[in-house]
């Protein structure tokens, strides 16, 4: 058997085991009580006393502009649609005590790094599966779409990419709030260099690292752990393909498609591409973002602010071969 074929192998199995982290005192300590409202639940609940108790319950669900609230919402009420995607969402997250655990940790975190912080009112709702907004904050308002977090294999999902639906599973729920709060710290630029792209992707990763320490790095970049225990096997190798093909400093558009969108895989227009997960971009500007960091005495804003090439420069990232 090929030795990398070994290495994956007890990366995978590395990867997938259960660590146990340990919220240290200072994070542990700080107050944070969270209550996600189900407003899902809650609109398919009041058919008795009518609309008006949910209007002052979720103010920011009746618009301003729309006089015939009551009708829109009634008609909602008898969507066939609606009321499965209800009843699917109920049945498979009857309740959120485990993410509302979850949620309480991660803010805590958030607050202990940036302690401007304010605990958003937290809401779960259908969508419709709209899976590229899962996750939404509006004016502190946290928008969770419960419908997107059924499972890879649910019926909803059978017209979506694998590579997408793989990922609507609850396990993914609170690295996708986290992400939010990474894209609010980390703003991405509109650098055309490959380096500043992927390290703006690094260094978001690299917040979901101290967001959510508690969860698996697989789940933070949305990867599987078998993609993650590629990635880690191949780096070497896919640093030198960057690197030998001066991709790194390049302005060449199609590169973001390549290795920094999601897709079912990385397009190194080698017979690996199958097996190699997307992304590869984001990840190994993960890697670079962390050497930084391990490197430098540097704050959270002033890392926010750093150039890519620059921070590259000073990461001195050489991965192992």
């Amino acid at each position: 058997m090929n030795y990398k074929i070994i290495i994956f192998v007890l990366f995978a199995v590395l990867i997938s085991c259960d660590k146990t982290y340990e919220t240290p005192d200072e994070i542990a300590e700080i107050e944070m009580e969270v209550a996600v409202k189900r407003f899902d639940q809650d609109f398919y609940n009041t058919k008795e006393i009518g609309f008006e108790k949910l209007k002052k319950e979720y103010p920011y669900f009746v618009p301003r502009n729309i006089a015939n609230v009551d009708s829109l919402w009634a008609s909602k009420r008898r969507d066939t649609i609606e009321i499965e995607l209800l009843e699917e969402s109920s049945k498979i997250l009857p309740n959120l005590k485990e993410e509302e655990a979850d949620l309480e940790l991660l803010f805590k975190h958030i607050k202990y790094y940036y302690p401007e912080f304010e605990r958003p009112e937290v809401v779960a709702l259908t969508t419709r599966v709209r899976y590229r907004s899962k996750v939404l904050l509006q004016n502190n308002i946290l928008l969770i779409g419960i419908d997107c977090y059924l499972g890879g294999d649910h019926k909803f999902y059978q017209d979506i990419p694998v590579y997408i639906s793989a990922k609507l599973k609850k396990e993914q729920l609170i690295s996708d709030v986290a992400e939010v709060y990474a894209n609010k710290y980390i703003v991405q630029g509109r650098d055309r260099r490959f380096i500043d792209q992927i390290v703006t992707f690094g260094k978001k990763l690299y917040l979901k690292d101290l967001f959510i320490p508690f969860k698996t790095e697989a789940s933070r970049i949305g990867y599987s752990d078998e993609e993650l225990a590629w990635a880690k096997v191949n780096e070497a190798e896919i640093w030198s393909y960057f690197v030998d093909r001066n991709l790194l400093f390049s302005t060449d558009t199609s590169l973001s498609n390549r290795f920094i969108a999601e897709a079912p895989f990385s397009k190194f227009y080698l017979e690996l591409d199958n097996e190699s997960p997307g992304m590869l971009g984001r990840y190994l500007g993960w890697q670079i973002v962390r050497a930084y960091m391990e490197k430098n005495d540097v704050s959270l804003r002033d890392l926010a602010t750093i150039d890519g090439q620059e921070l590259f420069e000073k990461s001195k990232y050489k991965p192992a071969k």
